[in-house]
């Protein structure tokens, strides 16, 4: 009925513990090799028309999935404690106008206000700035 030896193990599994707990029911009106019969045909039939109703899906499916996806994780990880290092190396004034541009929002205007500093200056701080992280970060991936 189920055309799988796996599926076919675990229903015949789950069978036999549904023939013991009815065991006292069982009247004798038949042979018991009929009744067991009857039990395990009415059990596979609604397994498998439950499983028509239901998608369901394999667990190695789903744990491949999740194995490639905490690969993906493990891997933006280190990349973000890559960059993290690098943020730490850069000055005290190259991270606070990166935090104030990228943390905080703020517009190149607004941090040319800050500082008193005209507007070229800012996004060529912030440039230099950009290009030290993706250097650190370049020299740390070749490693």
């Amino acid at each position: 009925m189920t055309k799988d030896s796996e599926k076919a193990q675990d229903f015949t599994h789950d069978i036999f513990i549904k023939a013991f707990d009815k065991l006292e029911d069982f009247q004798q009106r038949s042979s018991f090799s009929t009744w067991l019969n009857t039990i395990a045909y009415n059990y596979c039939a609604d397994q498998l028309r439950l499983a028509k109703r239901l998608n369901t899906t394999s667990i190695d499916n789903g744990l491949e999935d999740r194995i490639g996806e905490s690969k993906d994780a493990q891997l933006e990880e280190e990349n973000l404690q890559l960059v993290r290092q690098a943020i730490a190396n850069l000055s005290s004034k190259e991270q606070a106008l990166l935090r104030l541009k990228y943390e905080e929002g703020l517009s190149i205007e607004q941090i040319s206000d800050l500082y008193h500093i005209k507007t070229s200056a800012v996004k060529m701080r912030l440039k230099r700035s950009r290009e030290k992280i993706q250097e650190f970060y370049n020299q740390q991936h070749r490693l």
